[in-house]
C-alpha cells in the first residue's frame, strides 16, 4: 500500500513505449489506479525527502505519471478534496520545493519522451521529465548540443526550468534564454501554450523560475547549438586577479564556449588561489572526439572526497590533486557535449551522520574580491566544512520574474558538508544568514532552490518582487492547488 501505483509501473509489468499494442491498456489501468488510490477515504502517508536528506516530508501519495490525463485526474481529485499538489523531478532542489505536508506529489520522471527534433532550426521538443542526459544522447549524432545546462546532466528539463538554472557558457545567461515555448497545465485544468509573445506571455516569466507553483510544465521547445570542439586550458592565479582576468580574456571572447574557476580549499592558500579553466573553440578533430564519454574512476574519486570530508589534510591532498591532475593546465581537446557531461556519480553520499548541501550566491563582478574575503572570514570563524567552491559567470537577464541575474554577476557555488543533527542545522542557519547578509551588502543575491535557511526579511531584500510573485500566484491559482514547503514557509513569513 506504500505506493499502489508501483504495481503498474513499466519496470514490474511492461513498457508500453516498447510494446505499443499494450500501451493503451497500460495507460488506462494506470489512470484507473490513480482514481482508485486517490479516492480512498484514508491514505497511508509516505515519507519522502530530497537529495540532502534534511527535509523529510509526509505526503499522502507519490504518483508517477506518463500522460496528461493522469495528471489531470490527480489534479481533479486533489482539488475536490482540498489537497495540495507538488511537482517533483530528480528532487535535487533542497528547499522543500517538491513536496508539502499531507499533499500529493506528481513524480514527472516517467513523463520523459523526446517528441520532435527540427534539425534546420535546431529546436528540440521534449516532455518535462526528460533529462539533459537523454537530450545529449539523442542530439549528439546530429552534431548538436545544448546551449544552457547546469553542471550536471542528470536533472529533468522541467526541474531546471522551474529553478531557471544556469550553466557555464559565458555567452548565455539562465536556461530561460534557450526556451522558445512550452505547454502548461494550469490549476483549472486547461492547457495553454506559453511563449514570450503569445496570449499567456506573462506566464513565461512566472513559470520559468517559478518553482512549480503555477502549474505543470508538459513539454518544452528548446534551442540547441552546434556541438563545437574546444581546447581546454587552465591557469592558476590569485582570487584578486580573477575579475580583471575574466573581463579581459573571457567575458567578451566569442571563441570561449565554457568557463569556470575553482578556489583552493587547502589550508595554505584557503579561498585565495584559483584554478581558472576556459574551453576555446578549435578546428582540431581528433579521432573519437564526438564519442560520448561516461564517468570513470567513481570509487577512487569517492574515496578522495570522503578523505576531504573527514580532515583538513584530506582537503590539502584533494586540492593538490585537483590542481595537478583533474584540472591541470595541459591542453585537452573535447567536444561541447562531453564538456557538459561532468562527473557527478562519485558525489553520491548517504552517511547517517552528515550530508552534503549546496548553496549559491550571485555577486557583481566588481564586488567579487570583497565577497570572497567575507566568505573566508565567515567560514574560518564558523569552522564550516567546505568541500568545494566553484565560480561561474552569469550575464544579466531579467526575463524570469524572480530573476537572480539582474546584473552581470559571478555565481559562487558552495559545496558544504553538514551534520544531520539539529545542532548541525542550527549552525548552518547561523553562517548561512551571515553569508546572505554579506552578499546583500555587496549588491548581490542568492539562489532559491536550496535550504530554507535565509530569514524571510533576507529573502525579500534579495527578491523585493517576492510578494508580488505571491500575488500573481494567487491570481493564476486562487485555491493554491500547487504548493510546496518553500511556498508554505516564506508565504507565512516564518
Amino acid at each position: 500500500m506504500r505506493n499502489l501505483l508501483s504495481l503498474l509501473t513499466p519496470k514490474t509489468c511492461f513498457n508500453p513505449r516498447l510494446d505499443p499494442s499494450l500501451g493503451l491498456a497500460y495507460e488506462c489501468a494506470k489512470t484507473i489506479c490513480i482514481l482508485v488510490v486517490l479516492s480512498l477515504p484514508c491514505l497511508p502517508q509516505v515519507t519522502i525527502n530530497d537529495v540532502s536528506r534534511l527535509n523529510p516530508v509526509k505526503v499522502r501519495q507519490v504518483i508517477s505519471v506518463t500522460d496528461i490525463e493522469q495528471i489531470k485526474q490527480a489534479m481533479k481529485i486533489a482539488a475536490e478534496r482540498h489537497w495540495k499538489l507538488s511537482i517533483a523531478g530528480k528532487r535535487h532542489s533542497q528547499g522543500e520545493h517538491t513536496a508539502v505536508r499531507d499533499g500529493v506529489v506528481l513524480d514527472m520522471t516517467t513523463f520523459n519522451r523526446i517528441l520532435k527534433l527540427d534539425r534546420s532550426s535546431k529546436i528540440i521538443t521534449v516532455e518535462s521529465g526528460t533529462t539533459w542526459a537523454q537530450i545529449q544522447d539523442y542530439v549528439n549524432p546530429f552534431g548538436l548540443a545544448l546551449e544552457v545546462q547546469q553542471s550536471s546532466n542528470i536533472f529533468t528539463v522541467g526541474g531546471s526550468l522551474s529553478v531557471n538554472a544556469h550553466g557555464r557558457d559565458p555567452r548565455f545567461g539562465p536556461v530561460i534564454e534557450t526556451v522558445r515555448g512550452f505547454r502548461l497545465l494550469r490549476a483549472d485544468g486547461t492547457v495553454v501554450n506559453v511563449s514570450r509573445t503569445g496570449n499567456d506571455s506573462a506566464l513565461f516569466s512566472l513559470v520559468i523560475g517559478g518553482y512549480g507553483l503555477f502549474g505543470v510544465i508538459l513539454d518544452v521547445d528548446l534551442q540547441l547549438t552546434e556541438n563545437d570542439v574546444y581546447k581546454k586550458r587552465c591557469a592558476r592565479l590569485s582570487y584578486k586577479s580573477y575579475p580583471e582576468y575574466f573581463t579581459k580574456k573571457v567575458q567578451h571572447s566569442p571563441a570561449i564556449g565554457l568557463h569556470y574557476a575553482r578556489a583552493s580549499i587547502s589550508r595554505f592558500d584557503y579561498l585565495q588561489r584559483m584554478l581558472v579553466c576556459s574551453f576555446e573553440k578549435t578546428g582540431q578533430r581528433p579521432a573519437g572526439v564526438f564519442h560520448l564519454m561516461h564517468e570513470a574512476h567513481i570509487e577512487r574519486n569517492r574515496r578522495l572526497v570522503e578523505m576531504s570530508r573527514k580532515s583538513q589534510p584530506g582537503k590539502d591532498v584533494l586540492w593538490l590533486l585537483q590542481e595537478t591532475f583533474a584540472d591541470n593546465p595541459v591542453t585537452t581537446v573535447i567536444s561541447r557535449n562531453n564538456a557538459m557531461r561532468p562527473e557527478v556519480a562519485f558525489l553520491e553520499y548517504s552517511s547517517p551522520r552528515d550530508t552534503d548541501i549546496l548553496q549559491e550566491y550571485f555577486v557583481p563582478i566588481p564586488r567579487f574580491t570583497a565577497f570572497m574575503d567575507a566568505i573566508r572570514e565567515i567560514f574560518l570563524r564558523n569552522k564550516v566544512n567546505l568541500l568545494n567552491l566553484t565560480v561561474r559567470y552569469v550575464p544579466k537577464n531579467t526575463e524570469s520574474f524572480l530573476s537572480y541575474s539582474r546584473q552581470d554577476s559571478f555565481a559562487i557555488v558552495l559545496y558544504i558538508n553538514q551534520p544531520l543533527s539539529d545542532a548541525g542545522k542550527a549552525h548552518a542557519i547561523e553562517y548561512t544568514r551571515e553569508l546572505t547578509e554579506a552578499v546583500l551588502q555587496n549588491g548581490g543575491t542568492y539562489y532559491l532552490p536550496y535550504q530554507l535557511y535565509a530569514a524571510p526579511s533576507q529573502l525579500r531584500a534579495a527578491y523585493p518582487q517576492f510578494d508580488e510573485f505571491l500575488s500573481r500566484k494567487r491570481e493564476y491559482d486562487p485555491q493554491e492547488l500547487f504548493d510546496s514547503g518553500f511556498h508554505e514557509h516564506y508565504r507565512a513569513g516564518k
